[in-house]
């Protein structure tokens, strides 16, 4: 048989539809722009610039030089980090939440992924929040289901109506899904808006998935509200959790899954089939970031507040940009400019001219296409020199 040619179009015809029809976002369209242009400041990606402190990359140093690089037997994480999680917890949300309701996965990526192979089969729907990073509806796409998405109200400030979420959902759907703070425009769900969901899912039997990895960039409080203050551990809820974002480890591959307690045989089985466990090494340094790591979750913060109150004053005195209220978690600034619908081409303009990385708001779905994407978690001098370059480009 002929092998087929890389443009012949049924070439992949033996691949499911799903894998098929998958592409990259386009940040690499722009990336690959920025080659040919010097002194580029990137901040288009949802990442910071501070490289993983010290005291948590010597403890994964540790455990290596004493032989920790073998498998992990427990499938759920090694005993240390996830009786440190529990601690961690229990002490955030104010109520007990034991070791049998987390597991260790390699990243958050991986815990969205688990949660919705979990519960979402082919033909199932998922309803999800927009504007939202678009891993979350590739992802339910990735296991078949269709994603659905039911766009925040947009004033000032971005709003949610329960009323169009529960009314998205109908007898296929599995799960309700939101990033909270968001993760691109900073919206953080309300306790009550919580407590609505909870109610909603003991109701219907729909899963509430929350992904909280910017819950500790939270600038009113210890963090953000979360669904593990109200559930209980045998509700149909799951939080998305990782150490890339509050702890600066995002090349680290760790995050975790917390889940009802009656869902972690099924969650260790499917982690011992999917990457047979997170290396141990890399769980010694993330036990040691969830026990010393505090301090440094507060520079973290800081970091990030001090950016957006940079981007938020020098893009505030431009006529052309329109500013939602200013978002109190994330680390992102998310912002528009007025007559300009098509934010992938702002995007590039402002590559070319001003040197400057954005994430164009058409990845993030249709409510936030007119949207640019600046993610401020940088030294405070280079979140500087970005702004003036955006000014100067915009005039």
């Amino acid at each position: 048989m002929p092998v087929p040619r890389p443009d012949d179009p049924f070439a992949f015809s033996g691949i499911r539809p799903q894998i098929r029809d998958l592409k990259t976002e386009n940040i690499a369209l722009l990336a690959v722009r920025a080659q040919s242009i010097p002194d580029v400041i990137p901040l288009w990606y949802g990442e910071g610039d501070i490289v993983t402190p010290a005291f948590i990359r010597e403890a994964a140093k540790a455990a290596m030089d004493a032989g920790k690089t073998f498998y992990e037997p427990n499938m759920r994480g090694a005993a240390g980090l996830v009786a440190a999680l529990s601690e961690y917890q229990t002490r955030l949300y104010g109520r007990p939440i034991a070791p049998s309701r987390s597991t260790v996965m390699p990243g958050g990526m991986q815990a969205v992924f688990m949660a919705l192979s979990l519960v979402a089969e082919p033909g199932a729907n998922v309803v999800f929040v927009e504007p939202q990073w678009p891993n979350i509806a590739a992802a339910i796409h990735l296991v078949g289901a269709e994603p659905r998405p039911v766009a925040l109200g947009f004033d000032t400030d971005w709003r949610l109506d329960l009323d169009r979420l529960f009314a998205a959902c109908d007898a296929r759907t599995k799960a309700i899904m939101f990033s909270s703070p968001s993760n691109p425009c900073g919206f953080t769900v309300t306790r009550e808006e919580m407590k609505a969901l909870l109610d909603f899912s003991r109701r219907t039997g729909i899963w509430i998935i929350s992904d909280e990895v910017y819950g500790r960039l939270w600038f009113e409080a210890e963090a953000a509200p979360s669904i593990l203050e109200f559930a209980e551990e045998d509700d149909r809820v799951m939080a998305v959790n990782s150490f890339s974002k509050a702890w600066a480890m995002t090349g680290w591959r760790i995050g975790w899954l917390t889940h009802p307690v009656s869902v972690a045989p099924q969650l260790a089985a499917m982690t011992q089939y999917v990457n047979s466990g997170v290396s141990p090494f890399v769980q010694a340094g993330a036990e040691v970031a969830i026990r010393e790591g505090e301090p440094f979750v507060q520079e973290v913060k800081a970091r990030i507040r001090t950016g957006l109150d940079i981007a938020y004053d020098r893009l505030g005195r431009l006529n052309s940009v329109e500013l939602p209220d200013k978002p109190r978690g994330g680390m992102y600034a998310f912002f528009r400019l007025k007559g300009e619908p098509d934010s992938a081409a702002a995007c590039m303009r402002i590559l070319e001219e001003a040197h400057v990385g954005l994430a164009p708001g058409n990845l993030f779905g249709a409510v936030g296409r007119p949207f640019i994407r600046m993610c401020v978690f940088r030294d405070p001098a280079v979140v500087e020199v970005a702004v003036d370059r955006i000014a100067g480009a915009l005039g």
